[in-house]
C-alpha cells in the first residue's frame, strides 16, 4: 500500500444496513466484484485519502474530526479493505484498469449493456415495443424533415418512450439521408469537460452500427490518445448513447436499409467550469475537438444528436423540496427558456442560463447540448415534445425531457 493513499473516483450512495446509516462505495468502472459499505462516521477518513496525507496523518485528521482518540488499526484495516477492493489509486488498481481496458478493446463491438434489462433483447420484441410508443402519434400532416440536429432523451424507454418516438419518427428522413450520425452523449461518470471516444462500434439487438475510424483517428491526432481514451471504459456501461443508438438503429431497420456510420462521443461534466467561473469555450481540448469535427465533416451530410435529459429535481436528487404543481409549472417555464436558446442556436444564452443558477436544476444534458450547438453553429429549430417524468414512488421528484429538431 502507498505511504500516502489516494482514493479513486467513486460514487457514494447512502443506504441503510442493519438499521444503521451507511455509505455504499460504488466503483463506476467495476474493477473489482467486491462492494464495500462504511459507517458514516468511519467514512470521514476518506476525506484525507487524497494522496497528500500519510497513514499517520489520515489517522490524526480522522481522530480530530471525530473528537476522540481511536486506534490506528481502524485506519490501517480500512485502508487494507479499500486496497483489496481496488478502490485506491495505486499500482494494483492501475493493473486491473489496464487489464479491463484490454478486455473491452479486444471485443469486435460494444455490446448493448441494457438489452434484456431496460428493453427487449430480441429484434422483433424490441421493434414491437418501440412501435407501440408511437401508436397514437398522428404524422399524417408531417412533411419530410431534413435538418441537421436532434435533441433526444436518454431516460429509460418505459418513461420516455412517447417522447423518443415523436422525435425519431419526425426525424426519419434526416436519419435515412445522413451519411454520418454523431451522438453527443452525457457521460454521467465523466470528469471535467472530457471528450471520450471509443473505436468499438456500438451494437444493438438489431445488429452493429458501423464506426467511422478515419474520423476517430483525426480526433485522436488532434486531442491526443490520453485525452480521447482515458475514460473509454465509461462507454461500457453508460446508457446515454446506447438508448439513443437503439432508436437510430430502429429507424434504419424499419426502412430496410443498412445503417450508416455512427460516431459516439461521451461528454463529461461542466460543473467545475461553472464553479470556477471559467468557460468551456476557452478549453483547448474541447474546442480543438469541435473544430476538427467541423473541418472533417464540412462536405458530408451529418446528423448530430444530443442524447440528453434536462432537469433532475426533488428529494430523489438531493433537493430539500418536493415538486408541487407550482414548482412543476415553474420548471416548465425554465425548460422552455432553455429550449428557446437551443432552437435559436444560441449556445451562449443556453450556457449562461444554466451557469447563472449554478446548474441547480441538475441538467445532465448541459455539456452535450452546448457542444452540439457549437458544432452546428447557426441553426434554428422546433420543439416537438416535452414531458416531466416521475423519479420516485411518491411522485415528489422528476426528470424533465424534451424533443427538439434543429435545421
Amino acid at each position: 500500500m502507498d505511504d500516502k493513499p489516494r482514493l479513486r473516483p467513486l460514487d457514494f450512495q447512502p443506504i441503510t444496513h442493519e438499521g444503521q446509516q451507511m455509505w455504499l462505495l460504488n466503483d463506476p468502472l467495476n474493477l473489482s466484484e467486491q462492494q464495500l459499505i462504511m459507517p458514516q462516521a468511519l467514512a470521514q477518513m476518506l476525506l484525507f485519502c487524497d494522496g497528500a496525507h500519510s497513514i499517520a496523518e489520515i489517522h490524526q485528521g480522522f481522530c480530530q474530526r471525530l473528537g476522540q482518540n481511536l486506534p490506528l488499526d481502524l485506519i490501517t484495516d480500512s485502508l487494507a479493505r479499500l486496497d483489496e477492493a481496488l478502490l485506491l489509486d495505486n499500482d494494483r488498481s492501475q493493473q486491473a484498469l489496464e487489464a479491463l481496458k484490454a478486455s473491452y478493446r479486444n471485443q469486435s463491438y460494444r455490446p448493448p449493456a441494457y438489452a434484456n434489462r431496460g428493453y427487449p433483447g430480441t429484434p422483433q420484441a424490441l421493434a414491437d415495443m418501440l412501435n407501440e410508443y408511437g401508436r397514437d402519434d398522428d404524422l399524417s400532416e408531417w412533411k419530410p424533415w431534413r435538418g441537421r440536429g436532434i435533441i433526444s432523451p436518454h431516460i429509460d424507454f418505459q418513461r420516455g418512450g412517447p417522447v423518443y418516438s415523436k422525435v425519431w419518427q419526425r426525424a426519419k428522413t434526416a436519419v435515412l439521408e445522413a451519411d454520418l450520425v454523431i451522438i453527443f452523449g452525457t457521460d454521467h461518470k465523466g470528469g471535467l469537460g472530457t471528450f471520450t471516444l471509443t473505436r468499438l462500434p456500438y451494437a444493438t439487438p438489431y445488429g452493429v452500427l458501423p464506426a467511422d475510424h478515419a474520423l476517430i483517428n483525426k480526433l485522436v491526432d488532434g486531442i491526443g490518445e490520453e485525452a480521447a481514451f482515458a475514460e473509454e471504459l465509461h462507454h461500457q456501461q453508460e446508457h446515454s448513447i446506447e438508448l439513443t443508438a437503439v432508436w437510430l438503429h430502429h429507424i434504419y431497420r424499419e426502412a430496410g436499409i443498412e445503417p450508416k456510420p455512427m460516431l459516439p462521443i461521451l461528454i463529461g461534466s461542466f460543473q467545475e467550469f461553472v464553479h470556477k467561473g471559467t468557460h468551456p469555450s476557452h478549453d483547448p481540448q474541447l474546442m480543438t475537438a469541435i473544430n476538427i469535427l467541423k473541418k472533417e465533416t464540412k462536405n458530408r451530410k451529418v446528423l448530430a444528436v444530443a442524447s440528453v435529459d434536462f432537469a433532475h429535481v426533488g428529494p430523489e436528487f438531493g433537493d430539500n423540496y418536493t415538486m408541487t404543481e407550482a414548482r412543476r409549472e415553474q420548471l416548465r417555464q425554465t425548460d422552455d427558456f432553455l429550449v428557446r436558446a437551443i432552437v435559436q442556436g444560441n449556445d451562449a444564452s443556453f450556457y449562461d442560463q444554466i451557469a447563472g443558477i449554478q446548474n441547480s436544476n441538475k441538467v445532465c444534458g448541459f455539456s452535450p447540448i452546448y457542444l452540439m450547438l457549437r458544432y452546428l453553429e447557426t441553426t434554428e429549430g422546433v420543439q416537438v415534445a416535452y414531458d416531466q417524468c416521475s423519479a420516485d414512488p411518491a411522485n415528489e421528484s422528476l426528470v424533465s425531457i424534451a424533443g427538439v429538431l434543429l435545421e
